[in-house]
């Protein structure tokens, strides 16, 4: 049973578990905290879960404590693999460790739907991680839903709205199909060995479709345009994208001398599928 493993901190003594700069790791060892961003991903009874990045395992149990059906838990590291197979063997049947990179693993291989990602992301690839869950080939996608820790700067930047600074393309990103929100904050010294900013959890849920129809490589060209030069009036930064750019924000309701930063989700679709049909016209849109 998970109650009769040991403590995080006689585990990382026994298996001489110091966190690595390379692998991004800060390890997290209050039980009590790995329970919370557990329970925040929801009722797990009846979900696969895969866990990026486990270390030595904290919310790992919390996953299996709260009734995950099975856990999948890819670690780079293997110095971690002893501790997280004790967990495992305490949990028979129901906690399945890898070792290797997430980036080049398909979930789907190992895991029955519905799934949910929980992760204490390594703060070096948990940007990355995200971008590629929120722009699969087809949508919806292999989860359901997304619970990581995440700097909490980026985490400020996923949930933004328009107007305030940290709004840009990873708040686009996400929000056209998901809906987010920021469910836990902590602070530095909640981790071993304490990183140099606060981190945050947030919790996303995958929408059936996105909220407005968009090409998605045409949208995410035209928000990448925007916000490369986000102090620039978007007549400006949007004029490599397609000729006569200002005729056609003027067409969709969205003022040329606007900047990014203050657009919508909804007109920023618009934009995407009105340059898609100057596409499809024999037109071109340009890459930013």
């Amino acid at each position: 049973m998970i109650d009769s493993l040991p403590p995080l901190r006689e585990v990382i003594r026994a298996h001489d578990l110091r966190a690595k700069k390379s692998f991004g790791q800060n390890f997290l060892l209050d039980l009590n905290l790995t329970a919370r961003i557990a329970r925040a991903a929801g009722d797990l009874r009846g979900a696969d879960v895969f866990e990026v990045g486990p270390g030595p395992g904290g919310l790992t149990r919390g996953l299996l404590a709260e009734g995950a059906r099975h856990v999948l838990a890819v670690e780079k590291d293997a110095r971690c693999l002893p501790a997280l197979a004790e967990i495992a063997a305490a949990c028979p049947g129901r906690l399945r460790v890898i070792e290797g990179d997430a980036l080049a693993l398909d979930p789907l291989t190992h895991l029955t739907p519905p799934i949910k990602v929980v992760a204490n992301l390594p703060y070096n690839v948990g940007t990355e991680l995200l971008i590629r869950w929120m722009t699969p080939p087809q949508w919806p996608p292999f989860w359901q839903s997304l619970t990581l820790m995440f700097q909490r700067e980026v985490a400020e930047r996923i949930v933004a709205r328009p107007g305030s600074k940290a709004y840009g393309r990873l708040a686009l990103m996400v929000q056209w199909r998901a809906e987010a929100r920021i469910v836990l904050t902590l602070p530095p010294e909640a981790f071993t060995p304490a990183p140099k900013v606060s981190s945050a959890v947030v919790h996303i849920t995958a929408l059936e479709a996105p909220r407005y129809p968009a090409n998605a490589q045409v949208l995410e060209r035209v928000v990448a345009a925007a916000f490369n030069q986000r102090r620039k009036m978007l007549r400006a930064a949007l004029k490599g994208l397609a000729p006569g750019i200002e005729g056609h924000l003027e067409a969709v309701g969205i003022p040329p001398t606007a900047r990014a930063e203050e657009i919508g989700l909804e007109a920023f679709c618009a934009l995407a599928r009105r340059l898609e049909g100057v596409q499809g016209q024999g037109g071109r849109i340009q890459e930013p």
